[in-house]
């Protein structure tokens, strides 16, 4: 199946390598959707996250046991997504050992209140189309910042809770290392980041990676503050570090380049900000702002602020959403009409279910095929015509697919587009 080029060729960022950034610190990027650090002391290891799967944390080790056969003693967790910490009971080998994250650590492995009413069906199907999960290899180009085809053998398996938590900053030796725990809210309230200042390597977790932020995940997330994560880009660029890695993609070497990236990144958080505000001050709904926003050039143009994961019209939404509500100011929209009503009232002042049915088979002969999506949802919501409006749908779903450089909305359609064919029989 095609792909856009650029979503292709950000499979280089994931060219699975344990690299080796100094004497004692290395870094295994592109075996899963997030890497993994070593820092090599003379009698142990300590470990700077574990990955998403047991299967993909065995690999890690199997390959990083030809640079040291010392036991890993301290793991820390920069942040509680599953991605970052599901590999720990591999990475312990049967042993006891310590376990560090921030003290607002909170991860959904564990203590799970199951008497609460919790929309977890609905995150389970959307995080499944997010990441493309059940997809071909050859239809799963990539998750944005990881690999498309990689182990899911063990998601969430190997877990270990942490040991110590950790509150602002915080200065630990472990195994001969000097580092530097600072808490540093970005992607997840929970982050901390772990300076090493005799090497001048800053680890940060998922605060920056080699793509436009992920501001909001369509696979469902609570709102992510952009200005404190825009503000952590300053905290960082403060150690002055020469070598920056990262929770996904490769690393980044150099204080100039490394200042560079931090810089454009919070600068790009907060036009985004700037603009959606502006729009919503000048009254203009959600979808409106969102369409019309773009990044300046000078930020479009860097390679590091690409959308292969994150999106700026899905951030200038969740920011709409997540500073003024689901209310878009539009007094019409306080009682909006359930969809297969407004359906069904659209569908008469059309002229009927064929006409509506020829007007979405127009709209995706013409390449308009998210006005071909727009017609067809019509017709299914009001179940006139809904075979062949649902067979309208997955063609444009995986037309668009074809065309989109962010990777986890063509996970999204495409796996959509599939869940569809099946609902057909």
């Amino acid at each position: 199946m095609p792909a856009h080029p650029d979503l292709i060729a950000q499979n280089a960022q994931f060219a699975k390598k344990i690299h080796q950034l100094s004497d004692s610190v290395y870094s295994a990027v592109g075996y899963a959707a997030s890497n993994v650090h070593f820092l090599v002391g003379k009698a142990g290891i300590v470990l700077i996250d574990t990955t998403e799967t047991t299967q993909a944390a065995e690999n890690i080790l199997n390959d990083f046991r030809a640079h040291s056969d010392l036991p890993i003693t301290t793991i820390i967790y920069t942040h509680s997504h599953r991605d970052h910490i599901s590999g720990a009971t591999v990475f312990a080998e049967g042993r006891e050992v310590e376990v560090i994250a921030s003290d607002n650590f909170t991860s959904d492995l564990v203590g799970v209140d199951e008497t609460r009413p919790a929309p977890n069906k609905a995150l389970m199907a959307r995080t499944k189309r997010h990441f493309g999960i059940s997809l071909r290899p050859d239809e799963r180009i990539s998750v944005g910042v990881g690999p498309g085809d990689r182990p899911m053998k063990g998601m969430g398996a190997g877990y270990i809770e942490p040991t110590l938590r950790v509150s602002e900053t915080t200065r630990i030796t472990r195994e001969g290392f000097d580092l530097e725990l600072t808490k540093a809210p970005g992607e997840t309230p929970d982050h901390i980041v772990v300076w090493l200042a005799s090497q001048k390597t800053l680890f940060c977790g998922d605060n920056f990676y080699h793509a436009f932020p992920n501001l909001y995940a369509i696979r469902g997330t609570p709102y992510r503050d952009f200005d404190a994560w825009a503000d952590t880009m300053d905290q960082l660029m403060d150690f002055e570090p020469e070598i920056l890695a990262p929770g996904h993609t490769q690393p980044v070497i150099g204080a100039e380049a490394i200042r560079a990236a931090l810089t454009d990144y919070r600068d790009a958080i907060r036009y985004v900000v700037s603009k959606t505000v502006e729009g919503m001050n000048a009254g203009l709904d959600p979808v409106t702002i969102a369409a019309d926003l773009k990044l300046p050039e000078h930020l479009a143009s860097k390679p590091y602020l690409q959308e292969f994961y994150g999106d700026v019209g899905y951030a200038s939404r969740a920011y709409f959403a997540g500073t003024l509500g689901w209310f878009d100011g539009n007094p019409t929209s306080l009682a909006e009409l359930p969809p297969a009503v407004e359906a069904a009232k659209i569908i008469a002042l059309a002229g009927g279910a064929e006409a509506v049915l020829a007007a979405a088979r127009t709209a995706l002969s013409g390449n308009d095929a998210q006005w071909a999506m727009e017609l067809a949802d019509r017709l299914i919501a009001c179940n006139q015509h809904k075979a062949e409006a649902s067979q309208l749908k997955i063609e444009a779903l995986r037309h668009i697919a074809d065309f989109t450089v962010n990777a986890p909305t063509r996970n999204y359609y495409l796996l959509s587009a599939r869940e569809l064919e099946e609902s057909l029989g």
